[in-house]
Formats: structure tokens, sequence, C-alpha cells
């Protein structure tokens, strides 16, 4: 299979595990070669920006509360909502250790869970913080915090879930989207899956989870042919530990940083192994880089519109927060992704499905008011915009459209052609 060249490999390093180079970062890194760059962005730690402050979470509205009252409540969490999403896209576009974050990002697309049910930015933060520090260590690890996250479990009923009247929703959604995939689990596996998972309750004001005994079903189980006094640790111990587990986990965080077409099985079998019986996601993504076919000029990935806009910000050096915060979340929901608020317990869609014609749209609308918000006087040329943007060469009909314009106006139809808008 034909291969990229070191600068070509890198740019696509930069993009897959972060979110593009910022100012002069790909020249940096691809100077050293193709392996040191990888070695360089896999040794990246999360950085200690501290967590916003969002003060107290208000009190639930009563029965008596009045409308202004509970209008008031909608508000306050509202603006704590906006200035979570405003704190993490601040974080992603100004990181020097994007990797932690894109990683943060790809597990919040795989737990998926919306703000929209919770009703808490302090828990989808309390989450979020979860996934970057456990993000890429041991995959059970993971699995086993966030089958206890609080925001999960009211996502997912978890909180509903008791003796004698088990909500299999969480059971269900962890086996079939989170560690094993469709068809690789019974319905009695639910079942018996979500007796194991009874008891849990939610301190919104602590941000905690707790067992409480009495709501637990202590009674024997079976689950995937393993027997016993089951509960939440022993059930993840199950599923992650069946040798489906590594095989869906690898294709997964290749689906998503990679790229949208299958992998063949004997790569497949590769990065199984360097996730290895240490569930190390790590492993798994030295041994992703590794791939062949990861410098396959084939291996093409439409960008997220979060990913798009981050990227954008970071190449141009503007950060989201020297932006109108609602016009900027108001254009990232015309796009269909905003940060904390996924469609569903799926996630968000992928490849072709961000390619529509009102997504171009809004797209470009979106590239506008990022544009506007930086000085860009000195980019006149498609060339010059390409440089900025980390693309070497535009199409015909991309340099054709791109001829003419200057400036803002040319950064944001740059930044909406094909070229940009598929990561390369």
């Amino acid at each position: 299979m034909p291969q990229l060249d070191d600068r070509a490999a890198t740019r696509r390093l930069l993009d897959r595990m972060g979110f593009g180079p910022r100012p002069g970062e790909l020249e940096s890194l691809s100077r050293q070669g193709f392996a040191a760059a990888c070695e360089q962005v896999l040794a990246q730690a999360p950085d200690t920006t501290p967590l916003p402050d969002l003060g107290p979470e208000p009190p639930q509205a009563s029965k008596k509360a009045s409308t202004a009252e509970r209008k008031q409540r909608q508000k306050t969490l509202r603006g704590q909502q906006t200035t979570a999403v405003q704190w993490w896209l601040d974080r992603m576009v100004g990181t020097a250790s994007p990797l932690p974050e894109r990683l943060t990002w790809f597990w919040h697309g795989h737990f998926a869970t919306s703000v929209q049910k919770v009703h808490s930015a302090r828990l989808m933060l309390h989450q979020n913080q979860t996934l970057r520090g456990l993000g890429g260590g041991d995959f059970l690890t993971l699995a086993k915090a966030m089958i206890v996250d609080p925001a999960l479990l009211l996502w997912l009923d978890g909180q509903q879930n008791k003796v004698g009247a088990a909500n299999e929703n969480l059971a269900r959604e962890f086996m079939e989207l989170f560690t094993l995939g469709v068809g690789h689990y019974s319905e009695t596996d639910v079942r018996e899956a979500a007796r194991a998972l009874t008891g849990w309750a939610v301190n919104r004001d602590a941000m905690t989870s707790s067992l409480v005994p009495k709501r637990h079903d202590s009674g024997g189980k079976t689950v995937l042919g393993v027997t016993g006094n089951l509960d939440a640790g022993g059930f993840v111990d199950i599923v992650v530990n069946r040798p489906d587990s590594p095989r869906f986990v690898a294709s997964r965080l290749w689906f998503r940083l990679v790229g949208a077409t299958p992998l063949a099985a004997d790569a497949l079998d590769r990065l199984v192994a360097g996730y290895g019986t240490q569930r190390s996601i790590g492993g798994l993504l030295r041994a992703v880089l590794a791939e062949p076919a990861f410098r396959d000029p084939a291996t093409t990935l439409v960008k997220q519109p979060v990913e798009w806009a981050v990227g954008l910000m970071r190449a141009l050096g503007v950060q989201p927060s020297k932006l109108p915060v609602t016009q900027l979340e108001a254009g990232l929901r015309g796009l269909g992704q905003v940060p904390f608020e996924p469609p569903s317990v799926g996630g968000w869609p992928a490849a072709q499905s961000w390619l529509t014609t009102s997504a171009g749209l809004a797209r470009l609308h979106l590239a506008q008011l990022i544009a506007e918000h930086v000085d860009v006087s000195h980019i006149t040329s498609a060339a010059a915009a390409g440089q900025a943007l980390g693309v070497d060469v535009w199409s015909q009909r991309s340099t054709q459209a791109l001829a003419g314009l200057n400036g803002a106006q040319l950064v944001a139809m740059a930044a909406c052609a094909p070229e940009y808008v598929v990561s390369q």
C-alpha cells in the first residue's frame, strides 16, 4: 500500500491524535521524522487547568414553585452549561498537550452522556474529568469508573434500578455500545446484568454515587456464562475480559480517530496485541500509529464539527473565549454538535453525515465568525490560506473557489473546502 511521506504523516498525526497543528507546529515536528513525532505526541500528559467554578447547582424546583422560579432555575442551569462548553473548547484549543483532550473527546462520544437529561453541568464536568484522568490508561479501570459515574447513572436510569424492579438500560448499553458490541450477549445476560447493577444512588450536591445495600439484588446471577453474587465491579470484570471486548474497543477507536473504513483482520489483530492483557489504551494508540494503514493516503476522516472548529481556532491562534460565546455555541448547534449534548447514547454520527448541504452553510457561517475575530489580513492567496491551515495542495475546484478572495473571507472559504473538512 502507498505511504504518506513524513510531513504528510505528521500532519495526519496532529489531526488524528489532536485537533490539528498550531502555527509552526507541523514544521517543527515533521523535521524530527514521523517516528520521533509519534513518541513526542504519545508522551503528552493531561494539563492541570482547573475546572471552572460553576457555583452551586440550583435546587430542584418544588411542586409549589412559581413559573418565574422555574424559569430562573433553567436560566442558571443553562448558564452553567454554556460556561462548561466554553471552558472545554478553550482547553481543546489552547492546550500544548492535545492528545489527552482528543481522547477525552473520543470517550465522551463513546460513553455518550447528555446534559439534556442529566440536567447538571457540574456532573458533566465531573464525568469529563474522569474521562480525562483515566482515558489513556487501563480500559478496565475506566469502565469500572463509568459504570457508577453519577452522570451516566442518571442518563441511563441507573439510579432507578433496584431489587425487584431492575431497569435494563445501563446493562444493555454498557454491553452493546461501550464494551462488546451487537450480537455478543443475550437478553438473559441483559436481565441478569441489570440485577448486578441494582442499588446505586446519586447525590447531586456531592457529585457522588453510592451503593444502597437494601436496594441491591444480592442473589446469584449468571452473566455471559459466569455465575456468582455479581455486583457492578464483577459485571465489568466479566464483559471487559471477554475476547470480543478488545476487538470492539480497538475498532471503535480506529473508526473515530483514524478512518471509517473497517480494518483488515490482521491489522485488527495487531491493534488488539497492542492493547494487550493490560487493556492499555496507550499501547493501543502506539499500535495504531505503527499500523501501515495509518499512513495510507486512502485512510481519510471527515472531521466532526467540534474537531473542525477547534482545529481552525488552533490554526489561527484564537481562543473560543475571545468569541461571542452565544454565537459560537449557536454555530456548533447549527452544525449538529455541541459538547455535553450527544443526541443519543450511541453518540454523534460520523463520516458522510457531516457533509450535507445544510451543514456546509452552517460551517461557512461559523468559519466567518472565527475568522473575523483574528487578524488574517496577511492571508491574501490560496497558497497562504493553505499554509495557515496545513493544506499543501488545493484541488482545481477549490483553487477556483478561493480565487480573488483575501483575509477573513478567504480563510472562511478555505476552512470549508473539502481539503480541510476531510482530514487527509
